[in-house]
């Protein structure tokens, strides 16, 4: 059949590339460990930071709030969607976070992208991180103000473009493909002097770092009045699923009316703001779990390092093992999971051509043991040869 789209082709090139993606059914993940195929694998490829998603109280509140809410909200937030358990978490967030006031959202892919999309006109500008998220890099390119990206946390070519009063200045916590942190002490200094609006992406952030886990701010000393744009995600460290959006009354009372990706999408089930309440109640008490999970990052990099492997720059739960070519970043992946250990390559597009890695995510739910079991399945890394290419694992 004719078409006028390419789809066979622009499938083949991607294969051809080591590039096509294709979506594996995994039978149970629970606990540090996923079953995929009838076979159980350590999991490293997971977001579930603290290891709540399999939490019994979270799991009860979720059926508590089924039983009373229904499994669904039946409408959008401004017609009959909005229920008094979601104004609860919001009330929930702000207090913790030390926010005015809290939008909750159905992911934070969109969350990101209501927001760009009700603030920024023609006249405004736009200063995203290079590494920043897909939906901010998207929505950046498509909005009709000059959207202009600065070197991945690089403060003196961010402070050279800035232009005062004109825009909005984002960036991420904890840069999700990295591991590495932005440096939101300086990000809220040049926000201030060139009077400029600054916005958090703190996916990765929020449940895993500072005091009670209140995210990147309060791991780095920064005041939350100082951003005036928090995001942060449910899905993630908390286990849940959904996000949100905080700032002050006034930008939330804005996007209550402006944001379209809230105005006209069903709500987010009732029974999951219930659901997550709960598991910022567990969070809030984890400081010993977060401890525990920077034990074992620092294992795991110690012995990584000691194998020869490289490593990005990160202190977090995220650690890129970086092998360059996608092929041999396939490869290596292949081969943990052969040997029982389940990480995910990451290729192009999603990272820079030539920086191919593995990503790999320890949670709280590990132990000593899976750091030793995953760095004997890494073993140390392979010998290049004369024309400077690793050999396949």
């Amino acid at each position: 059949m004719n078409s006028p789209f390419a789809l066979g082709e622009a499938l083949a090139e991607r294969e051809q590339a080591a590039l096509l993606r294709r979506r594996t059914p995994v039978d149970v993940a629970s606990g540090g460990r996923i079953r995929v195929g009838g076979r159980d694998y350590l999991n490293l490829s997971g977001n579930d930071y603290l290891g709540l998603a399999e939490h019994p109280a979270i799991k009860a509140a979720f059926k508590e709030g089924i039983d009373l809410h229904g499994t669904g909200a039946g409408a959008s937030p401004l017609v009959t969607g909005y229920s008094r358990a979601h104004q609860q978490l919001e009330e929930t967030l702000a207090e913790w976070l030390g926010l005015e006031a809290v939008l909750l959202f159905n992911c934070g892919f969109s969350a990101n992208q209501a927001v760009l999309k009700a603030l920024l006109g023609k006249d405004h500008l736009l200063w995203q991180d290079r590494l920043n998220h897909a939906s901010l890099q998207e929505m950046g390119s498509q909005l009709p103000c000059r959207m202009r990206r600065f070197g991945h946390n690089d403060m003196e070519a961010l402070e050279r473009l800035l232009e005062p009063n004109r825009g909005l200045i984002v960036s991420e916590g904890v840069f999700s493909m990295d591991g590495d942190q932005g440096p939101w002490r300086e990000l809220s200094q040049l926000a201030a002097q060139s009077g400029n609006w600054l916005m958090l992406d703190d996916a990765h952030g929020i449940g895993v770092l500072g005091p009670q886990g209140r995210g990147t701010l309060a791991a780095q000393g920064v005041a939350p009045a100082s951003v005036h744009i928090q995001m942060g995600t449910f899905g993630k460290a908390l286990g849940v699923a959904g996000a949100f959006v905080g700032g002050s009354r006034e930008l939330v009372e804005y996007l209550v009316n402006f944001a379209r990706h809230y105005v006209y999408s069903t709500h987010m089930p009732a029974a999951q703001a219930c659901a997550v309440s709960k598991s910022i109640e567990l969070v809030r008490a984890a400081d010993e779990a977060r401890a525990h999970l920077a034990e074992l990052v620092a294992r795991f990099r110690q012995g990584a390092q000691a194998l020869g492997w490289t490593l990005g720059a990160s202190a977090t739960p995220i650690q890129p093992l970086l092998v360059g070519e996608s092929s041999a970043a396939l490869q290596l992946a292949e081969r943990l999971r052969d040997r029982g250990v389940w990480v995910s390559a990451i290729r192009p597009p999603t990272v820079p051509v030539g920086t191919a890695r593995l990503r790999i995510t320890l949670c709280a739910a590990h132990g000593e043991a899976d750091v030793d079991r995953l760095l004997e399945a890494l073993g140390p890394r392979p010998s290049t040869d004369e024309r400077g290419g690793a050999h396949a694992p």
